[in-house]
């Protein structure tokens, strides 16, 4: 059990570790950068109005709000998961599964006039597809506004209408504030590692009124917006609420719990005692992954947040 727990954590810590990743190695000369001091949203590159007509996305999340912003325009994906039982993915061609490279002659022979990755992942790969002359644009969405940007400006690229989709992602948010409870948002055990309001992850409990524990924490942890906590921090701030993140390997809710009631401090926390304690998938919270797990993973922080104050 505590072999495949510390495999886990090792392999999470490496998700958010490539999600992370700075691409500053990466030349775009088919993109503009307007604002180059921009550090919270990449967002900021340019696209030609309605030019672009056959995309190639390597980020789902990408290819999500393409193909609904409009179907057409996709003619390429990354082979993820959150795909595999979605109709409007069945016929598109995957370029690359998992966190493997995308295959360039794939790419190529789709003929697209823009190809999309996420910031950090497949430098080397979309430096190749670049010198092919094959216009790039690189994301990087780690709080709402810039999942609101990147919407906007893709919208803006294929000739499409965004405001469907940013009504939808309104429809996410809970309608008025509330007093938010002390919150742990634990996404490692070993170590222990939680997000600070520099991530996706620290912004969406943000909007949920959340009084993130380690919102304002700074730390040495190599994984930009998560800070690692010592067991005796968690107790001193014994958080009222506790979120646990199954890895994206998948390991049952029901493991991941009693690997945790193992340790020692656990059940001193007033979220233990009182049962406020909740599980939720890697994609959503960590990794926004699609719009559908976006929606799922705000359900879930209404129901864990708010349903015990009757709002």
């Amino acid at each position: 059990m505590h072999r495949r727990w510390l495999l886990s954590a090792l392999a999470l810590l490496m998700s958010i570790f490539l999600a992370a990743c700075t691409s500053a190695t990466t030349q775009q000369p088919q993109t503009k950068i307007t604002n180059p001091t921009e550090t919270r949203n990449t967002n900021s590159q340019q696209l030609s109005k309605g030019s672009v007509k056959r995309v190639v996305a390597l980020s789902s999340l990408s290819a999500d709000i393409i193909s609904r912003l409009d179907q057409t325009k996709i003619v390429g994906v990354t082979g993820s998961k959150l795909f595999k039982n979605d109709s409007i993915f069945k016929d598109i061609p995957r370029v690359s599964e998992g966190q493997s490279p995308p295959n360039l002659e794939n790419v190529v022979a789709l003929k697209p006039d823009l190809v999309i990755g996420a910031e950090g992942f497949y430098n080397i790969p979309i430096q190749k597809i670049q010198q092919l002359g094959i216009p790039t644009f690189l994301t990087k969405v780690n709080n709402w506004e810039s999942l609101e940007e990147l919407t906007k400006t893709l919208a803006k690229s294929i000739d499409a209408d965004p405001q469907p989709l940013l009504n939808r992602y309104k429809s996410f948010l809970p309608e008025k504030p509330t007093q938010g409870f002390s919150t742990l948002a634990l996404v490692s055990r070993q170590p222990i590692l939680a997000p600070n309001k520099n991530s996706w992850a620290g912004d969406l409990l943000a909007k949920f009124q959340a009084k993130n524990i380690a919102a304002d924490l700074q730390g040495k942890s190599p994984i930009g917006g998560y800070v690692t906590l010592s067991a005796e921090k968690v107790l001193e701030a014994n958080p009222e609420v506790i979120i646990l993140v199954n890895p994206p390997q998948g390991n049952s809710e029901a493991a991941l719990l009693d690997s945790l009631k193992k340790e020692a401090f656990w059940q001193q926390l007033q979220a233990t005692k009182n049962n406020r304690v909740y599980v939720f998938d890697y994609y959503g919270l960590v990794n926004p992954g699609s719009i559908d797990a976006i929606e799922k993973a705000c359900q879930q922080l209404k129901q864990a947040l708010f349903v015990a104050q009757g709002t």
